[in-house]
């Protein structure tokens, strides 16, 4: 494989005052959390540090000598389907262009066993065979991304992340365009725009795609194979070779139970599949149940016809496929929870989130090891989910039924698996789960990690579940989830959450409570954050003053909000508001908290950039050096808001025009914010802007050229193309460059 050589080296960087995107913030009481805000002029919070990875030129890469396929295991479970596999050959014949053909069919019809059966045999016909779970525009930007760590195993070799997850994806989509004779297997495409322009773009290999979708194919596809469920014949052999292990099946027609006592197990087997609807799903989870409880295909008929589920409530193509499924699943849960009733709790609160990687620690506290080990157990042995020793997958149609309740009564055939109260406190759990699990401070980068594992289970939770049933663990969740978004820079979605979060405290705690107050401070912040002060200065201005109503003037959130208006107040031009309420911050946190505290030293620091930013330097040098002596006097040199006082001064000495003095301190920042917080922490990044921009201010191109280069490739590479900083740095190299 050829890689192209030479990548960009992990660089550095602080900010100024006037340059702050993250905040620190602080609130009293249990749950409370303030919002982001002017108070350090620079994110103080150490983020994880990623190596640099080459990113040679797609076209330059040549496929590996031999890359086993990324399939689904082979299956002795497999059976029939020869005419669906020949219309495949014939779709898939010509290497040539892109040949697309959509398998589609019922849920658990087998569409992925087939395109993985296909794909399988004819792996060695492909220079490269890759499969992406496609339900999802995420879905395919993360089966992307791998497939460029595999053919660049650098992207990836010192953390996921050590190329962001979108250019990797990106990178992907261009080796695809550039190269020829691969195979791609996107599976299970929920929206054809989803892959559009994947498939548009990449006109030298062959896409295979299932879909449950007949419809929205026309423009991309030149017609679809449309897979059913077995054959009779096909069904009965699928279930006794199930039955018996994945040895081969005996003709059920040709049994004779007089003959033969083995063979009255096999009588009820075409039955058995009539009832079942031949659907393979279906067939399957039947035959596992069997096998596990050693039940005759007659007895199995017997429980199901006497006690059948209620079909599951949902409309569209696939319904049948749903209704048959939800009949397992009642049916296997009757008999697992007889032995194991842990079972049908973990099942139900599972259910509530993501379907795939779902951290088994999740359920430590549900009970002790060996129960949950158990319980666990049964419900992978019925194949309802598939569990490995970290996490725990199940598939969506048994999540759906699970968390959909039966308003029928038990007595009335109700279904007594899924009952409202059962599925209520499931949902109270899976929540009450989450909040146990995250890490208790957002802001702190060595906790990103823990959020980025539970992220998607907190998605899945909030997109299942209505907001009137938001409990106050929904809100909490929710609210300190917001602020994590906001630190790494998901606005949008921060503000989703933040309003999610504060309508549900708003019923539940009432208009003045604390933890309200402090949620509407959250959303101030995210809207002063998203650049819409239109919406955070007023929101700011009357959380204030109910915080004074309520709290009184020298309650700490009290305090927090005042500071921030003023920051806004600042974002938005309005000096002469902002000085003066940050004056009266900084009286009243030195009244309740004393000189020292690292609240006060924040608001000094921040009265300072203030006055820096209405040009009275007068006042703004002598209280930013006297904040930073304290600092390192009370906190320490190496501490984040000593570092950001340090970065602070120097820009008002190079405001000044002391270059003299302002350059050495840049350079003593940056160093320091490299050996403390790591070359790609925010801070650092910014601080090696400020830099750059002191060595251009100074005639010194040499130094600022390279500096401002290294720094845009490293935020580009850390925070994205779009974020703000990387905007600024990128900006100010083209107009040194100009």
């Amino acid at each position: 494989m050829r890689r192209a050589r030479g990548a960009p080296s992990p660089g550095d960087a602080g900010r100024d005052d006037d340059e702050q995107r993250a905040h620190r913030v602080e609130a009293p009481g249990i749950g409370a959390m303030a919002a982001a805000g002017d108070i350090i002029d620079s994110s103080t919070y150490v983020g994880d540090v990623y190596q640099a990875a080459p990113l040679p030129r797609p076209e330059e890469v040549e496929p590996p000598a031999w890359t086993p396929p990324t399939l689904p295991p082979r299956t002795t479970m497999f059976v029939g389907r020869d005419e669906a596999l020949a219309e495949l050959d014939t779709a898939l014949a010509d290497p040539g262009g892109v040949v697309v053909q959509a398998v589609h069919g019922l849920g658990g019809v087998g569409k992925s066993a087939l395109a993985a059966q296909w794909a399988h045999r004819h792996a060695d016909a492909h220079v490269l065979t890759w499969w992406i779970t496609a339900d999802s525009t995420a879905g395919v930007t993360a089966g992307l991304a791998d497939l460029a760590g595999t053919l660049v195993p650098e992207m990836t070799r010192s953390t996921p992340g050590a190329v962001p997850l979108e250019e990797r994806a990106a990178w992907a989509r261009r080796w695809l365009a550039t190269h020829t004779g691969w195979l791609v297997v996107l599976d299970n495409v929920t929206d054809p725009a989803d892959v559009a322009d994947l498939v548009n773009c990449a006109p030298g290999g062959r896409f295979l795609v299932t879909s449950r979708l007949r419809e929205g194919w026309y423009e991309l596809v030149p017609e679809l194979i449309e897979l059913d469920v077995l054959s009779a014949p096909e069904a009965h052999e699928l279930l006794t070779r199930i039955t018996a292990n994945g040895r081969p099946a005996a003709d059920p027609a040709a049994a004779d139970p007089a003959a033969d006592p083995a063979a009255a197990d096999l009588a009820g087997v075409a039955e058995l599949c009539d009832e079942l609807g031949h659907l393979p799903l279906a067939v399957k989870q039947a035959g596992a149940y069997m096998r596990q409880t050693h039940l005759t295909p007659a007895a199995y008929l017997e429980l199901l016809r006497s006690d059948p589920a209620m079909m599951f409530d949902r409309t569209g193509r696939g319904a049948d496929g749903r209704r048959t499924i939800a009949r397992i699943w009642r049916l296997t849960l009757d008999h697992l929870t007889a032995a194991t009733p842990l079972a049908g709790d973990l099942l139900r609160v599972l259910a509530w989130w993501a379907p795939e990687d779902i951290p088994r620690g999740l359920l430590t506290p549900l009970d002790d090891p060996a129960r949950l080990a158990t319980a666990l157990g049964d419900l992978a042995a019925y194949n309802l989910i598939t569990l490995d020793a970290d996490t725990i997958s199940l598939h969506r149609l048994v999540q759906a039924v699970a968390r959909t309740p039966d308003p029928r009564p038990v007595q009335d055939e109700g279904d007594p698996h899924r009952r409202p109260g059962d599925i209520d406190r499931a949902r109270t759990r899976a929540t009450e789960l989450l909040n146990q699990a995250r890490p208790a401070t957002p802001a702190d980068p060595a906790h990103r990690p823990a959020w980025q594992a539970l992220l998607p289970h907190i998605t899945a939770l909030a997109d299942h579940t209505a907001p009137d049933t938001d409990t106050v663990d929904t809100a909490l969740l929710l609210h300190v989830t917001a602020y994590f978004l906001h630190e790494q820079g998901t606005v949008n979605r921060a503000i989703t959450y933040c309003r999610r979060a504060l309508i549900g405290r708003e019923r539940l705690l009432g208009d003045d409570h604390p933890h309200v107050l402090s949620t509407r401070i959250n959303l101030a912040g995210a809207y002063r954050a998203a650049g819409d002060l239109g919406r955070a200065v007023p929101l700011y201005e009357q959380t204030l003053a109910d915080c004074e109503r309520v709290l009184g003037d020298g309650d700490q959130l009290t305090l927090t909000c005042r500071n921030n208006l003023a920051g806004a107040y600042r974002a938005a031009g309005d000096l002469g508001r902002a000085v003066p309420l940050y004056e009266r911050t900084l009286a009243e946190r030195s009244r309740v908290l004393g000189d020292n505290h690292p609240f006060t030293l924040t608001c000094r620091n921040n009265l300072a950039g203030a006055y820096r930013a209405a040009d009275d330097l007068g006042r703004a040098v002598p209280l930013y050096e006297r904040t930073m002596a304290d600092c390192e006097r009370v906190l320490g040199d190496d501490h984040p808001l000593t570092l950001t006082c340090r970065n602070n001064l120097a820009r008002a000495y190079r405001t000044a025009g002391d270059l003299g003095r302002a350059v050495p301190l840049y350079e003593r920042t940056m160093a320091d914010c490299q050996r403390v917080l790591g070359d790609d922490h925010p801070n650092t990044l910014r601080s090696c802007n400020n830099l750059a921009y002191a060595y251009r201010t100074a005639g010194d191109l040499g130094r600022a050229v390279p500096l401002y280069e290294r720094t845009l490739a490293d935020c580009q590479r850390v925070l994205g193309d779009d974020h703000p900083l990387t905007k600024r740095v990128r900006a100010h190299l083209a107009f040194v460059r100009q």
